[in-house]
């Protein structure tokens, strides 16, 4: 991709004095209405506990308002940690934000629902309370890659026999696909999406029985140089007339650099993928991206489009919020004609 395709428009939010922000603000999801952008983004304190803070953008950039205090808080014993990387999507008439809750051991996500975007109702852990252990009896049973056994051995021998499978990177399709909810979510190394009726239906059993099926249900697994580790998402699905664009993370394995990359998949049928770059879509190279709690990452995590631009905001080393923009139709061409 050339280099004037991307332009990054610098850093919009840094730390600041208040308590909860004070070491690093990043990843942020976005919600836009109309001529404005409402950033949830996950903020460290000095003692590394997360929470979610708020801000007001008009336009892409232009900070209009800041809370000085989180919008959601640690609450629930899953949480004591940090509530991390939220990603909002609006679905008829409610708000779903879905958020890592890390409890010092385990990483799963939260659902939150709201009507407003001012008070959140906390519907508990919807990714699967499964641990490692039973992933590998899964997986042993069914054919799929080595990768995914090496990662599950990798957190069972950092997370300890108990840990659970880690529930990271899930986020709702703004919309119902053939009459159900879509989530995407990540089994390391890869993508997926999981299909479902009803929240209440995302209990054990149907992880399991996801797990059973995982190659059926994954979209894209790390496949170029930049990706050599693993893939995750990143913001939400953006509906086009094109199909689903897939805005998503990769990892390199040595160097542990986090890219940006993108994908655009059927609208129909999400499961069916139509393009993909096979060069980042952004890397870091700035020094804000370079520089920072952990270094050499851009990780995004919310959209918003304005004139026919699509605005990318990201999580810069871990520790600022930034932002890049690219013309959509330009980003969709190179991505369905291969032109990339």
């Amino acid at each position: 991709m050339k280099k004037d395709c991307i332009k990054k428009l610098g850093v919009i939010l840094k730390p600041t004095d208040n308590e909860f922000e004070e070491k690093s603000v990043l990843n942020p999801s976005c919600w836009q209405d109309e001529k404005y952008v409402h950033l949830f983004y996950r903020a460290i304190d000095e003692k590394n506990k997360s929470s979610i803070g708020y801000a007001r953008l008009k336009g892409p950039t232009k900070v209009v308002k800041r809370l000085k205090k989180p919008i959601i808080r640690r609450t629930l014993k899953c949480e004591s940690k940090g509530t991390e990387d939220p990603r909002i999507v609006k679905i008829g008439k409610t708000f779903y934000i879905t958020y890592v809750a890390h409890d010092g051991k385990n990483a799963t996500t939260v659902l939150a629902t709201s009507k407003d975007l001012k008070k959140f109702k906390k519907k508990g852990i919807i990714t699967a309370k499964i641990t490692y252990k039973q992933v590998k009896n899964i997986f042993d049973k069914i054919k799929i890659k080595k990768k995914y056994l090496y990662f599950a051995d990798f957190y069972e021998k950092e997370g300890g026999e108990n840990v659970l499978l880690w529930g990271k990177d899930v986020m709702f399709f703004p919309k119902k696909i053939n009459g159900q909810f879509a989530l995407l979510h990540r089994v390391l190394p890869g993508i997926q999406i999981a299909f479902f009726d009803r929240l209440k239906d995302l209990n054990k059993n149907f992880w399991i029985n996801h797990l059973k099926k995982l190659p059926s249900h994954t979209i894209l697994e790390n496949k170029y140089w930049f990706e050599s580790s693993h893939i995750g998402g990143g913001c939400p699905p953006i509906e086009t007339s094109q199909g689903w664009l897939i805005i998503f993370h990769a990892t390199e394995k040595n160097t542990k650099t986090y890219h940006a990359s993108a994908a655009l998949l059927d609208k129909k049928n999400p499961l069916k993928v139509i393009g993909r770059l096979k060069k980042p879509l952004f890397s870091p190279t700035e020094k804000w991206e370079k520089q920072g709690l952990v270094p050499n990452v851009v990780f995004p995590t919310g959209a918003a489009i304005f004139n026919k631009t699509l605005y990318i905001y990201y999580g810069a080393a871990d520790q600022r919020i930034a932002v890049a923009s690219i013309k959509i139709e330009e980003l969709l061409k190179k991505l369905k004609y291969g032109k990339r």
